[in-house]
């Protein structure tokens, strides 16, 4: 036997042996397609497969959310229950499905959740992704292996009373609402930062300011309890919002119609949807409606946009208040964080809102998305619900992210600049106004127009033409007095005034 024939036999015998070990690393599966080789450790199938070939997109898979991938688990596990209180689904089939559900909604499995958050179907592959996997958990916990689908099949058990059209817009619902409660404490948390700043400033009188003008005087506490309290209505509307998403469609099947549903099962679904939640989950009135209509999602899309442009006012006045050193307002401090440039010594920028900026326009951006692909969907589904999926998970995602950030590493280090709060209120004419009821409108503007002509205080030309006594100055720098519906009125009127 030469050596060349040694080698090819060898050459042979490996490439078999390489043909057998592929072979036993992988499983057959089939679909309407034809037969598909999945990897024996997968616990997704052939479906799921399909989709990780033809939605290479975003290369941002549905596990990326935990939220979301816990979401179809409380759906698949409502539809189990609800499938198995109408007779239809075996007790024995159940106890499978609910413990794949119960780890998945542990957070076990999730790395099997990887279709692309970007697909075409309406959803159809996200879901089959869930069947698929959801199934291979409950045969291998049962003792069964991948891909034994005599004893649970991804269609018939998972998917059974089902379809695309109303697991996936439900699924959705619950895990904005899962991530929703999140975003509020974290707002919540934002909120009570800026009610915090606004009790450490409280005595701090400056100048309010209308159209970037001199207007009247405010606390410094009083500006920081209207930015929490702004961001407290934000959050109401948030939470009232989550009303919209608590309608599901569960039980509509294709179209609204219910077909391949059986009778009593969408209210038994909605009944364990909002036990295993904990949020009142109902049954639409109208499935055909809530099938072909988005409006859950751009109410509460809207929602979140008011937020945004809430937190966007506030960052951009923040950046204002901080302007400076030297040329600037530099009412406040905000944290220095890192240098501000590459080329400018000394310049440390307002990084933290910039950033929280910078998230609120892409959720305004996002918003917008929701609103196009809602009024673009056909008749009765709109196939457009991946991207609005993906469009709000987005703007949850960031918001929970970036609020913590900036509460910490901006808002609980804010300091005053005292010395230049106290220059403004000495130089400024805004505060004339406020002595309106003491020396009358004509005097008043008549100090206004001397104070700008000159460049002089008020209250440098009240004490100057002896209007006032240092006591009724005293009196009426009181922040209580000059920052109340009270006013300075109690001060009364010098006599012989000019």
């Amino acid at each position: 036997m030469t050596t060349q024939f040694k080698v090819t036999r060898q050459l042979l015998a490996l490439a078999l042996l390489g043909g057998h070990l592929l072979y036993a690393q992988t499983r057959t599966e089939k679909d309407l397609l034809g037969e598909k080789q999945i990897p024996n450790d997968a616990y997704y199938g052939v479906q799921t497969a399909r989709a990780l070939e033809n939605f290479q997109v975003s290369g941002v898979p549905t596990k990326f959310y935990p939220d979301y991938v816990k979401a179809y688990a409380i759906v698949k596990l409502a539809a189990a229950r609800a499938n198995t209180d109408i007779g239809r689904m075996s007790k024995e089939k159940l106890a499978m499905i609910e413990k794949a559900c119960q780890a998945v909604m542990d957070g076990k499995y999730h790395d099997q959740f990887l279709v692309d958050l970007y697909n075409g179907g309406a959803g159809t592959s996200a879901n089959m992704n869930a069947n698929e996997v959801l199934a291979n958990i409950a045969l291998e916990l049962g003792g069964k292996k991948k891909g034994d689908y005599h004893t649970i099949e991804p269609h018939d058990d998972l998917n059974m009373g089902q379809s695309t059209n109303d697991v996936y817009p439900t699924a959705i619902h619950v895990a904005l609402l899962l991530h929703n409660d999140k975003v509020v404490k974290e707002a919540k948390d934002l909120a009570a930062a800026f009610h915090k700043k606004g009790d450490e400033f409280s005595k701090l009188l400056k100048m309010g300011r209308t159209e970037g003008q001199d207007a009247v005087p405010m606390t410094l506490g009083q500006e920081f309890h209207a930015f929490g309290s702004q961001i407290d209505a934000a959050i109401e509307a948030l939470v009232k919002s989550e009303a919209y998403l608590y309608e599901e469609n569960m039980g509509a099947t294709a179209i609204g119609t219910g077909i391949t549903a059986s009778p009593g099962y969408a209210e038994k679904c909605a009944q364990h949807l909002a036990k295993i939640t904990g949020k009142p989950m109902t049954l639409s009135k109208d499935l055909i409606a809530a099938t072909s209509s988005m409006q859950a999602f751009v109410m509460y899309s809207a929602a979140l946009k008011n937020f945004a442009v809430t937190l966007s006012k506030i960052s951009s006045d923040l950046i204002f208040l901080a302007t400076g050193p030297r040329t600037g307002i530099f009412e406040i401090n905000l944290p220095a964080l890192q240098p501000g440039s590459s080329i400018m010594p000394g310049k440390v920028n307002p990084v933290m809102p910039e950033l929280m900026n910078q998230i609120c326009y892409k959720a305004i951006g996002n918003d917008m998305t929701v609103a196009v692909a809602s009024r673009d969907g056909l008749l009765q589904l709109n196939a457009y619900e991946p991207v609005v999926a993906v469009a709000i998970m987005e703007t949850q995602g960031l918001f929970y992210k970036s609020l913590p950030l900036f509460r910490k590493q901006c808002i609980e280090g804010i300091t005053a600049n005292e010395k230049v709060l106290q220059t403004y209120m000495e130089r400024s004419v805004g505060i004339v106004t406020a002595l309106n009821p003491v020396l009358g409108y004509d005097k008043t503007t008549e100090l206004a127009k001397e104070a700008l002509e000159k460049n002089k205080g008020i209250l440098e030309l009240i004490r100057e033409k002896k209007l006032l006594t240092e006591q009724q100055i005293k009196d009426l720098l009181d922040p209580k007095k000059l920052t109340s519906p009270t006013g300075p009125t109690t001060i009364e009127k010098k006599q012989n005034l000019n």
